[in-house]
């Protein structure tokens, strides 16, 4: 086993004990902030949520264990989710976004267990870019809520079959990368992007700004007739599970019918953990052996 300390990106080495202290400094910090007492009064069992030690432990990670500005990190996330209500958004609210399959929850996970995002840009079906950002919180907190105790990180499969550039906007992008780097920080394992067509790498060029280092190197061009990147799909997914549309054996697909029975299911269980009631933990087994929203 590897003892070593770790090494933050401004190289300082770091003991688990330092990171613990930090953790601490950063919850005692927002405990005290004063932009933060409507959420504390209202919502505490979120406050507490956000102030856990994992929780912290992300928004550190995701500002190279800088304390302060982790705090201004997670003291933003909080007031966003107060004002933006994510927990609130239900299947009803969504339906429209979601009818064409463009984004779902996918019935395989990768071989470490973790929720899998498929995205399909040609399925877009919406010009608002405020009602795709309403989509995407809500597939995140989904996929968040799906994922096992020992997991923290999503995977996007992101397949250009068909796509072409008027699928997509500068504008939605930057949003999405805002919304996954500030809010959902350290929740992305990777980003695949399957069979990108070539006029698709200069769009890729012009938001690769917008997106952090850490976030851009999560992001992994993979291409069917290419061996070398191939290789990432078969080290990532059991190929009897995976769709047959990313190089996998599952020739099942998409049925919003059952997919929006699957999600109502996983609405009445979110509002019963935000109502504290007693509700049991999503059977993260049932992610590998059964097909939510596939037929």
């Amino acid at each position: 086993m590897n003892l070593q300390p770790k090494k933050s990106n401004s190289n300082v080495a770091l003991t688990p004990e330092d990171e613990q202290k930090m953790i601490i400094e950063v919850r005692d910090t927002i405990k005290k902030q004063k932009s933060l007492e409507k959420i504390k009064q209202h919502r505490p069992d979120e406050f507490s949520r956000f102030c856990s030690d994992e929780s912290i432990s992300r928004y550190l990670r995701a500002r190279n264990w800088n304390v302060k500005k982790a705090v201004k990190m997670l003291e933003s996330s909080l007031i966003w989710r107060m004002n933006y209500k994510p927990e609130e958004i239900r299947w009803e609210h969504v339906a429209a976004e979601a009818e064409t399959g463009k984004i779902y929850r996918s019935s395989f996970t990768d071989k470490k267990g973790r929720v899998v995002l498929v995205m399909r840009p040609k399925f877009q079906n919406s010009k608002s870019t405020k009602s795709q950002i309403k989509y995407l919180v809500y597939c995140m907190e989904n996929a968040i809520q799906n994922l096992p105790s020992d997991q923290e990180q999503m995977i996007w499969l992101i397949d250009f079959h068909g796509f072409n550039l008027s699928n997509i906007s500068i504008n939605s992008t930057k949003e999405t990368a805002n919304i996954l780097q500030n809010q959902y920080p350290e929740r992305l394992g990777l980003a695949i992007l399957y069979n990108p067509p070539k006029f698709f790498e200069p769009f890729y060029k012009m938001v690769k700004p917008f997106l952090e280092p850490k976030t851009a190197n999560k992001v992994k061009f993979v291409y069917a007739d290419d061996p070398n990147t191939k290789g990432i799909m078969d080290n990532l997914f059991c190929m009897d599970e995976l769709e047959s549309a990313f190089g996998g054996k599952d020739e099942e697909y998409f049925d919003i019918k059952k997919y929006a029975e699957k999600m109502i299911e996983d609405d009445a269980k979110r509002i019963a953990f935000h109502s504290g009631e007693k509700c049991s933990e999503p059977n993260v087994d049932s992610n590998s052996n059964s097909k939510k929203g596939t037929s």
